[in-house]
This record gives structure tokens, C-alpha cells and sequence, in this order.
């Protein structure tokens, strides 16, 4: 650890030599809406000077001073542009790109070409559009950027048609999801089923598995930066869709053309309309039983505002809700969970070098269990409530070094697993939980070093502390990522990342169910921590080809689990059921992808180890977590056949979860000759039973409509084409001997593992349209 920390201030504290220097700078836009565009490549033709753009869409190249040159814009799916300039004086150069002119450039893997990938220092990497998503066929016909990220190397879902994701053998609570800065704590709708990201809504979506730029703290495993559409500014526009299980609107358009815009976009399921059809229809027919109703929203709104040429204001929002319902006679049972987020920034260019965001955020997240039975109600909740204000600064100091830098903090609130219950009359009352809060720091640094034409280097240093009740915990977090070139076609990429948690997911089940309770670091929780290193090769294998490989090592510490048969609620002292360990991982992951021409899509495998010990249970030694999967293969082709017609086709193999069953069970008598009570589970070692390995193919097709009023398209997909069993969960069941001639003495012959599959073949339709 002392080499990797003194590697890191060399790199970091190197010499920076002045010299004279112009400064090319601006804002790379869309030029038929107005939109930013994120993650542009500017380049001065023919040498070793680039840059891309921020998230905000400005950039500042810094190049040696010469007479003329030529600048270079070039975003995937878009018309590249040239602009010849003198190059003795300092210049704003405003950049619009035109959407490309073959449909066929729509059909994008990565926002960037394969080649600035190769370039790029970053790695473990996955850029995700919403064009792709929209082609992959999915549940129910809905969109979802979650699902489209399974797909990835290195990135698993939960169980069947979960939106979960556990990356490189981390677990559910230590993927940083954030949404235009905003942390989304819980990123699921239908009990995990689908995403909160209405894909309507969304410009660009991000994912680290490694190799964190400073800027990204306090998760482990991942970070997922999704960012919403700022909103036409040039004409009022609109998109939506029809589907089986829910409808979606978003609008658009400016509110002063070229300085200021808005979009809201809306989706909502109506299965419970059917529902509440059905039980009213049924409601004098005693035999009847209601069926639940349920249903989810969610609701996006933005508005910005160019203010002059120096300054720009954001406002952004997020609301989303899931209601589950049942009520049957003196029954009454509600389910309800949802996220609330609002974003308030401001962007100042200060000079052609500097640039700044200075953002304030809010986020909710609670969910609430009530029931109440002739006489007695009960009610549990939980939340966690953040407030948050943080600014980054961009400063391109000289052609070969580019500064990033920022400080923020985080004030938490949580709700831990609050629970009510008691008779009406007030005869029995009960209550328990506890109401907790915390501060959450962290200031960083990263110089972006150009060092040779085939040497590039980023290092950056967090630093990251967490205050609660008295307890204060500081701790660095060096990052380093370097790419080296071999020649044209080859890089060869290494990343070094140190995270750190310090707020922690507690979950009462392994699916993505909303009974979450999250939880500080106090004086006897620690913060959780982990250490990963990997590796990577490029290959540029032309024609929109790019193969990757990297293999990475993760080493976690502190990590928490909980004790044999822990009580999670109704709970005043949480801490107390808890155990904590270590944990690693380790795996190579392996892709193909071609992103030009009529066929586009990429083939992954993922060959990976998960380990967790030195618990107080299991005598301390190391055991599998359920995630745990030794091979993932996934396989994505998207073929355009016309302008009109494109296909699409998905297939996934991975080795089934692991499980907790009882090793045993035995049977007893309250008296002798008496009647056996059911037999008692007996649990031994945790997570060693393997379920079936999960395999499913997917088809769609999309054909497109040009109207006289936009664009509108009819999607339609299959889901688990050939209808594989797929197991949602295993569960053990005793089975008796037929004709027993003692039936007071009825024991259970064998104990039979029994598999629940959710979903069969399951073909959907969605009209889509665009205006």
C-alpha cells in the first residue's frame, strides 16, 4: 500500500513547465434541439492535442501557438465538423453538430468512437444511449436503462427480471446511482421489476465499474451517473408510447428560443384500473377473493436558462411512487415506497481555462408497511433524507495538463426501521427504531497528464471524512489510471481506485424488494472499504470493430452481514445483530463490439470469484454471497434492414445464484405417541446450494412510421423466446408416503426442492411516436 500511495504523489505533484499557449474554447451542441453534448471529442488535426467536453458540454483545448490549424468535432451518430483557424490568440469557438445523415448512425453503442475510447485513460467504462435501449427488446415492451446495463461485462442482475445490478462482487447498496447529481437510493419499480429512469427523459447514462475519477465517492463498486435532457430549445416537441402495462409522455420546447428551454415526462401503470374493475364486479360474490391493487408512477421535470454567455441555471426534479393495495373484508393491507429528488445548479465559465458547477440537491427515498386487522394495526417505515451542496471546478492548465477539482457535503437523515402497533383501544401499544443523522464530506483533485504521444496518465486524490454522534472518520482515497499505446490499434490501460462507504443498506431479503433500511457509520460500524486494481488491452480491429479485455482484483474490508437469526425490526439497537468481515473478488471480463453498419451489437463474457470471512459466523471462514456467479455470458445483435425495419436479438447465460437451504430437518413430539409437529429446519453452512443455471433469448422487431406530423414506430418483442423455466426462487417442501397406515405418526418420506418460475414466452406490443 506504501508503494501505491508514493507512485501516486510522484505522478500527481510532477512539474508543471509553462509555455506559450493558446486557449480554444466553447459549448458543443446539438444543432437541430440545442442539446449539450457530453463527452465530445475536439482535437487539433493531425497531433496529440484533444479533449472532450464536460457533462455540461464545455470544453477548452489548450494547444502550442501557430500560425493556422484545424479543429476537429466529432460525436458518434452525428455529422463531424472542421474549422480552420488562425492559432495566435486565445478563441471561443461555439461547436453545433449536426444529428447524422444515414439513419443507421442512430443504432450507437458508446456515445464516443471506438477510437477515443482507445485513447481515453479511463477504463472499466460503459456508455449507454438511450437510441440502443430503445431497440433491445424488453419485459413487457417497457424501456429500461437498468436492464440495458445487465447486458454489460462485469455488471449482474438479481434474480429473474430483477433490475438489481452487482458489479465486479459487490453487492446492491454499493452502486452510487445518481440522477443529474441526485442520489437515487432505490432505482426500482414493480419489486424490482423495472427501473425508476423513464428513458424519455434521459441524454446519457454513464457507468464505472473501476477506475473512479476522484469526483465519485462513497460507494464501493460502481457508479451510474445518469443525466436528463435539458429540453428543446428550438421548437416545441413530444414523444410517448402506448404499452401493455403502462403509457408515457414527455414534452418539450423553449421558452425563450436559443436561452432557455423545459421538458416534463410522465409514465404511469394502469394495471390497477383492471383491478379495481375486476373487485368491483366481484364485490357481492362472497366466493370472490380481491385481487391486489397496484400500480407505480413516475415524473420527470427540467427547465435551464442561458443567462448570458458566461452563465447557465438548471432546475431539475424527480418524483416517483409505488402503491400496492389489498383489502379484503376486516383486512387492510398498504405497500408503498418511493424516491423524491430536486437539483439546482449553476455553471460559470470564469475565463477560456475555467470552468465551474456549483450544484444543491435532494433526496428522498422512504417506504411504509401498514396493516391493520379487525382490532389491531400495525405500521413500519423507514427513510433516508439527504442534503447536499457541492462545486467542481474544470481548469485546463496547459496542453498537457487539465485539472479537475471540488469539495461537498452531504447532510443525512435516517429513519431506521420505525415500527407502530397496538390494539384500537389502546390496551397494547408498541413502538420501536430509532432516528438517526450524519455528515458526509469529501474535497478532491485529478490532473488529467499528457505525458507522451503514447503515455497518458490521470491521478487524482479524495479525501472523504464522516461525522456521527461525535465519531469523525477521515480517509484519502488515491485514484490512478494510465493508458500507453502500443500503436494505432493496440493500449494497453491499468487503473488503481481506493473507495470508501460510510452509509450502509440493510435488507431484509436478497431480491430487489423495497424493504430497505439504511444506516450510518457509528462508533462501532466502521466504514466499508475496498481496493481495486485492473487491467486492460484494447484492439482496434476496424469496420466499428473494438475488442476489450480487462482483469480486475478487488479486496473489500469491513464489510457487514448480519448474525444467525437477526431480528431487523422492531429493533432499537440495529447494531447488535450485526457481524463484519472482509471480502474479494477477482475475474476477467472479455467483449466484442461493433458500432457501425447495418448490423451493430457486442458479444461479453464475464469469468469471476466472490468471497466473504472472517465473520463471527461460520467460525470465521470464507463463503460464496449469492451473487456469486463463476460464468456470465451475454450476446446483443441489432440489424437494420432498411430505414424502416430493424431487428434485434439477446441472448443471456449465467450460472444460477446461490442459495441458503437447510441441510436437515427433524420432527417432534409434544407427547410420547403424540402428533409430530412439522418439522424444524436445521441451517448449516450459508449460501452452499447452486439453483439452475439461468439462460433466455429475446427477440424484437421496430418499424417505423413517418407521418406528416413526426415519427412513430410499433415495437414488438418477445421475452424468453423459447420460454425457458427460469427459477425465480427454490423453496424446500416435505412430501409424505402414500396409504401411511399410522397417519397420527405421519412422518415426511424426503424433503423435495421445489422451483417458482415467474415468467413463460411472454410477447408484447408498444406504439411509440415523436412529434
Amino acid at each position: 500500500m506504501k508503494c501505491i500511495y508514493l507512485l501516486f504523489l510522484t505522478l500527481f505533484f510532477v512539474p508543471l513547465h509553462a509555455q506559450q499557449v493558446v486557449v480554444i474554447s466553447g459549448i458543443c451542441k446539438d444543432a437541430s434541439n440545442g442539446e449539450t453534448l457530453l463527452g465530445a471529442n475536439v482535437e487539433l488535426v493531425s497531433t496529440i492535442y484533444g479533449t472532450t467536453s464536460n457533462d455540461y458540454g464545455f470544453y477548452s483545448l489548450s494547444i502550442p501557438a501557430q500560425d493556422s490549424g484545424t479543429i476537429r468535432c466529432s460525436y458518434l451518430g452525428y455529422d463531424a465538423q472542421e474549422y480552420r483557424l488562425p492559432l495566435m490568440a486565445n478563441q471561443k469557438l461555439q461547436i453545433r453538430l449536426n444529428p447524422g445523415s444515414s439513419s443507421l448512425q442512430e443504432v450507437v453503442v458508446t456515445a464516443n468512437s471506438n477510437q477515443e475510447r482507445m485513447l481515453s485513460t479511463k477504463m472499466s467504462v460503459e456508455r449507454i444511449t438511450v437510441q440502443q435501449a430503445k431497440l433491445i427488446p424488453a419485459l413487457f415492451g417497457e424501456v429500461d436503462i437498468i436492464k440495458t446495463i445487465q447486458l454489460k461485462p462485469g455488471i449482474n442482475s438479481g434474480t429473474e427480471g430483477s433490475s438489481g445490478l452487482f458489479v465486479r462482487g459487490g453487492n446492491l447498496d454499493q452502486n452510487l446511482i445518481i440522477l443529474d447529481e441526485a442520489v437515487v437510493y432505490n432505482a426500482n419499480h414493480l419489486f424490482g421489476f423495472f427501473s425508476t429512469f423513464n428513458a424519455d427523459a434521459i441524454k446519457d447514462v454513464q457507468v464505472f465499474k473501476g477506475g473512479f475519477p476522484a469526483e465519485y465517492g462513497g460507494r464501493l463498486s460502481s457508479v451510474i451517473d445518469v443525466q436528463l435532457k435539458d429540453g428543446n430549445n428550438q421548437k416545441f416537441a413530444g414523444s410517448g408510447g402506448l404499452g401493455l402495462i403502462a403509457s408515457r409522455l414527455t414534452l418539450e420546447g423553449p421558452i425563450q428560443k436559443d436561452k432557455s428551454s423545459f421538458i416534463i415526462s410522465g409514465r404511469r401503470t394502469y394495471v390497477d384500473l383492471f383491478t379495481r374493475a375486476i373487485n368491483k364486479s366481484n364485490k357481492d360474490n362472497p366466493e370472490s377473493t380481491p385481487i391486489p391493487n397496484y400500480n407505480f408512477y413516475d415524473l420527470n421535470a427540467k427547465l435551464n436558462f442561458q443567462l448570458g454567455e458566461k452563465d447557465r441555471l438548471f432546475f431539475s426534479g424527480y418524483l416517483g411512487q409505488d402503491v400496492f393495495k389489498f383489502e379484503d373484508n376486516a383486512f387492510d393491507f398498504d405497500f408503498n415506497w418511493g424516491n423524491t429528488t430536486a437539483t439546482a445548479r449553476w455553471n460559470h465559465i470564469f475565463s477560456n481555462k475555467l470552468f465551474s458547477n456549483t450544484t444543491a440537491t435532494f433526496s428522498d427515498y422512504q417506504y411504509t408497511i401498514a396493516n391493520r386487522v379487525t382490532g389491531f394495526s400495525f405500521k413500519l417505515d423507514s427513510k433516508i433524507r439527504d442534503y447536499r451542496l457541492k462545486t467542481d471546478f474544470d481548469y485546463a492548465l496547459n496542453p498537457k495538463h487539465s485539472l479537475n477539482m471540488g469539495l461537498e457535503m452531504t447532510y443525512h437523515e435516517f429513519t431506521v426501521g420505525r415500527i407502530k402497533a397496538g390494539t384500537d383501544n389502546g390496551d397494547i401499544s408498541f413502538s420501536a427504531g430509532q432516528l438517526l443523522d450524519g455528515i458526509e464530506y469529501a474535497a478532491y483533485v485529478a490532473d488529467e497528464w499528457t505525458a507522451t504521444e503514447k503515455l497518458k496518465i490521470s491521478t487524482g486524490l479524495r479525501l472523504s471524512a464522516f461525522s456521527n454522534e461525535g465519531q469523525f472518520y477521515a480517509r484519502p482515497e488515491p485514484r490512478i489510471a494510465a493508458r500507453y499505446l502500443l500503436d494505432e490499434r493496440w493500449s494497453l490501460k491499468a487503473s488503481y481506485a481506493k473507495m470508501n462507504q460510510y452509509i450502509h443498506l440493510v435488507s431484509n431479503s436478497g431480491i430487489s424488494l423495497p424493504t430497505d433500511i439504511w444506516y450510518p457509520s457509528t462508533k462501532n460500524v466502521k466504514p466499508e472499504s475496498s481496493d481495486q486494481f485492473a487491467l486492460g488491452v484494447n484492439y482496434l480491429l476496424g469496420k466499428g470493430f473494438l475488442l476489450n479485455h480487462e482483469v480486475y482484483y478487488k479486496h473489500y474490508s469491513n464489510l457487514i452481514d448480519f448474525v444467525d437469526h437477526a431480528q431487523l425490526f422492531a429493533n432499537d439497537d440495529l447494531e447488535q445483530e450485526f457481524s463484519f468481515g472482509k471480502g474479494y473478488a477477482y475475474g476477467t471480463e472479455f467483449s466484442i463490439e461493433k458500432n457501425e453498419g447495418k448490423l451493430t451489437g457486442w458479444i461479453g463474457y464475464t469469468l469471476a470469484w466472490v468471497k466473504r470471512g472472517e465473520f463471527s459466523f461460520m467460525d470465521g471462514r470464507y463463503f460464496s454471497p449469492r451473487y456469486d456467479r463463476r460464468h456470465n455470458l451475454t450476446v446483443v445483435a441489432m440489424y437494420q434492414w432498411n430505414k424502416r425495419i430493424s431487428t434485434s436479438a439477446t441472448f443471456i447465460f449465467g450460472n444460477g445464484d446461490k442459495g441458503w437451504l437447510p441441510a436437515g430437518r427433524f420432527a417432534f413430539q409434544d407427547v410420547p405417541g403424540g402428533q409430530f409437529q412439522p418439522v424444524v429446519p436445521v441451517y448449516g453452512d450459508r449460501n452452499t446450494f447452486q439453483m439452475p443455471d439461468y439462460h433466455r433469448l429475446d427477440l424484437g422487431i421496430v418499424i417505423k412510421f413517418f407521418p406528416k406530423w413526426g415519427e412513430s414506430d410499433l415495437t414488438i418483442s418477445v421475452y424468453n423466446a423459447y420460454s425457458r423455466r427460469n427459477a425465480f426462487f427454490i423453496y424446500l417442501a416435505p412430501e409424505y408416503a402414500s396409504g401411511n397406515e399410522n397417519p397420527v405418526l405421519e412422518v415426511p418420506e424426503r424433503i423435495a426442492a421445489k422451483q417458482v418460475t415467474l415468467f413463460p414466452i411472454l410477447p408484447s406490443l408498444t406504439y411509440n411516436f415523436k412529434f
